[in-house]
């Protein structure tokens, strides 16, 4: 072995030098939520990720904001179709400013405040979206607000108007009208002239929504009864994020030439982690609906989902769809409801509300948020027995 070859420096496995490695500047880090595996609340991790880098045609957006939605508690659980491979930084919409443009990106400025959709990957400090997928935002929209719009506003608005083609005089049943998508159907509601709006929602939620409900029912009631009470015929659109029975009752409420459209099925989400019980009972309980049924009854049944409307590249139509939402914003028509703000590392409780349907409007997740701070596991000595046991502290409310 020549001198040369004995003193050249030692390659590691991937084909660099001890002193290149070391030459190398560190690899720059970010703060993500990441889901380890399906599951409950505890395969969530808050973890640093390597910062993203920008590619030809995306957008490098520092997240001010991340919208939290019913699909992401079935991506934890692992119902949701085509589920993602783990582990995965999560979140489907977000609000920030860009920071960075990837080549042959326009219509946009570093420092440009926006929103943004991804597949994933929206709950971190940095995220790299394709510039069709991103939309400045207002300038008196906050990023708060902005994280409240793109999921649920775009889904109510093509609801109502592409697909049920609501028009003055007409009404309407909104399940779960308490939520993100329900509080942004009712607000769009009001753009419309005499439309009368049935809706169900926990008993709890009746005080804070009742101004956009013209009658309001607690889901456990027989609604659809108190509905025919008040039109006999039945409605002419059902909004049903449910499915199960609900189809069902959704489908016989329908008066001749009456639209019904699902658009989520909550249902089978009844507890922390996937059940293949809830799963299965949510699709049996769907009577199979006869076409030539649908012909003599005069009814329309559809369905609509947006994550998937993304896969299949309708980013002009969507876009549309945001500039008619933001326009109705600027003139003060509409304006997201945010129930509350979360740091990451407060995701599972955030999650728990949404499971537990106590949100009213929109759950944000704010990257700059300050987690709340948690009780001390093990508590001091209990005395009410008076054999120094040790008291377990309960988890926050």
């Amino acid at each position: 072995m020549s001198e040369q070859t004995a003193n050249a420096p030692a390659e590691n496995q991937d084909g660099k030098t001890e002193t290149e490695k070391q030459d190398a500047p560190p690899v720059k880090e970010m703060k993500s939520i990441v889901l380890s595996g399906f599951g409950g609340i505890k395969m969530l991790k808050v973890q640093p990720n390597p910062e993203p880098t920008v590619n030809e045609g995306e957008v490098l957006i520092r997240v001010k904001a991340g919208g939290l939605n019913f699909p992401d508690l079935m991506v934890r659980q692992g119902v949701i179709e085509n589920a993602p491979k783990t582990p995965i930084i999560m979140g489907f919409e977000c609000s920030g400013v860009v920071e960075a443009l990837g080549e042959n990106t326009t219509g946009l400025n570093v420092g440009d405040r926006v929103i943004g959709f991804s597949d994933y990957k929206c709950w971190a400090d940095l995220v790299t979206i394709p510039a069709s997928c991103v939309y400045k935002m207002p300038d008196k929209m906050s990023f708060h607000e902005g994280a409240a719009v793109p999921m649920n506003f775009i889904t109510a608005y093509i609801l109502l108007f592409d697909i049920g083609n609501l028009r003055k005089d007409q009404s309407i049943l909104i399940h779960s009208i308490g939520g993100g998508v329900g509080t942004a159907l009712s607000q769009l509601c009001k753009t419309v002239d005499n439309v009368t709006v049935f809706g169900t929602a926990s008993n709890h939620k009746h005080e804070n929504i009742k101004e956009n409900v013209t009658h309001l029912y607690d889901h456990s009631t027989d609604y659809s009864q108190e509905v025919r009470k008040v039109y006999p015929q039945g409605v002419d659109i059902v909004l049903d994020c449910l499915c199960g029975d609900d189809t069902n009752k959704g489908i016989s409420l329908l008066k001749p030439m009456g639209k019904y459209i699902l658009y989520g099925s909550s249902n089978i989400v009844t507890g922390e982690t996937k059940s293949f019980f809830s799963f299965a009972k949510s699709w049996w309980q769907v009577d199979k609906v006869s076409p030539i049924k649908l012909f003599d009854e005069n009814k329309t049944i559809g369905g609509f989902q947006l994550r998937r409307l993304l896969q299949q590249g309708q980013h002009e139509y969507i876009r549309g769809v945001m500039d008619k939402l933001l326009n109705l914003y600027k003139e003060n028509k509409i304006k997201p409801t945010i129930d509350s703000v979360w740091a990451f590392e407060d995701v599972g409780e955030a999650m728990q509300k949404m499971h537990d349907r106590k949100n009213i409007g929109k759950l944000i997740l704010d990257p700059t948020a300050q987690p709340k701070p948690k009780e001390t596991e093990n508590a001091t000595e209990a005395a009410s027995d008076g054999e120094g046991k040790k008291e377990e502290s309960k988890p926050e409310a």
